[in-house]
This record gives structure tokens, C-alpha cells and sequence, in this order.
């Protein structure tokens, strides 16, 4: 199968909103328990960076960047999300849209990368590790999901081009 990668528009939300509850429903994916309105979503997300990948039509993922603070001295460091639905994973879907990710982020400036990952969630670490992430720490008991303590763990991509 053919994947293609594109910005994300408003009127992709439906299934990027679908994707993100995939992700939400395995437990293993983000503290969130359900997926925010387009706006708020659209407020949390630089305007940047935005992609989803497409397969035979279909939206089979998407990834976006999280500003880390609004400090000038942290301009170039953003928190990476990056879901891939249910019936695309394994695939391919999630490397190409992490490939798009580094390589576009990298022309806007970003010279770090970032992700709080579960884990638990072995495959995301694993596709995080293939793209040049490395863990850098371990947040014991980070917060709560559905009154159970979490730890993440804390990876870091820094760009070859500093």
C-alpha cells in the first residue's frame, strides 16, 4: 500500500479525532480520556508540523508538535504526538509520518524533539528509537490515569544540523 503524507486541514478532524480515541482506548497512549473539540486541539498544536498519512484514501494516522513553553529560549523545542489508527499499525504509517515530522521540523527551526511515552507502550518507543530519540529520563509516577500512578519515560531527538 501506498502511503502519502499531508498537512492536516479542519476537515480531516473527524478522523484524526477517531485515531486519537483508538490511541486513547488502548490506555498505553496519553493521559487523556477523551479527545478535545477541533479548537482546543487546534490551540494545543503548533501551526506547524501538522501531517496525516494516507492509505488508498483513507486517514491511517497523524502527528503534530506541542509547544514545551512559551519562552523565546525554548522556541526550537517541541513535544512530539504521533498516532496511528488500529488497523494501520505495523505498517510503515507511523515511520513515514515521523520521517515527515523530523525532516519538516528540522526546516522550521526545531533543533529538539520530545516525548512522554507510557512504558508500556513498547512499539511507540521502538518507532522513536528508529527515528534518533533517546531516552534521557524516567517520571516515576507522573500522574494518574483512572486513579492508577504512571510513570513516563522522557525521549529526546536533537537535530543533526545544530
Amino acid at each position: 500500500m501506498n502511503t502519502t503524507i499531508r498537512t492536516i486541514k479542519a476537515e480531516d478532524w473527524a478522523e484524526v479525532r477517531r485515531i486519537y480515541l483508538e490511541g486513547i482506548a488502548t490506555g498505553n497512549a496519553t493521559f487523556q480520556t477523551d479527545a478535545p473539540t477541533w479548537e482546543d486541539w487546534d490551540k494545543g498544536h503548533l501551526a506547524v508540523c501538522r501531517f496525516v498519512a494516507e492509505r488508498d484514501g483513507e486517514i491511517a494516522g497523524w502527528t503534530a508538535l506541542s509547544p514545551v513553553s512559551s519562552r523565546c529560549v525554548y522556541r526550537g523545542v517541541a513535544e512530539v504526538s504521533l498516532y496511528v489508527g488500529d488497523k494501520h499499525r505495523r505498517t510503515g504509517v507511523g515511520t513515514a509520518l515521523m520521517i515527515e515530522l523530523v525532516q519538516e521540523s528540522e526546516k522550521k527551526g526545531f533543533w529538539t524533539l520530545q516525548a512522554g511515552i507510557f512504558p508500556e507502550n513498547k512499539d511507540s518507543i521502538a518507532l522513536h528509537r528508529k527515528h534518533g530519540f533517546r531516552e534521557v529520563g524516567r517520571r516515576e509516577r507522573f500522574g494518574q490515569l483512572k486513579g492508577v500512578w504512571r510513570d513516563v519515560l522522557l525521549l529526546e531527538r536533537r537535530s543533526q544540523k545544530l
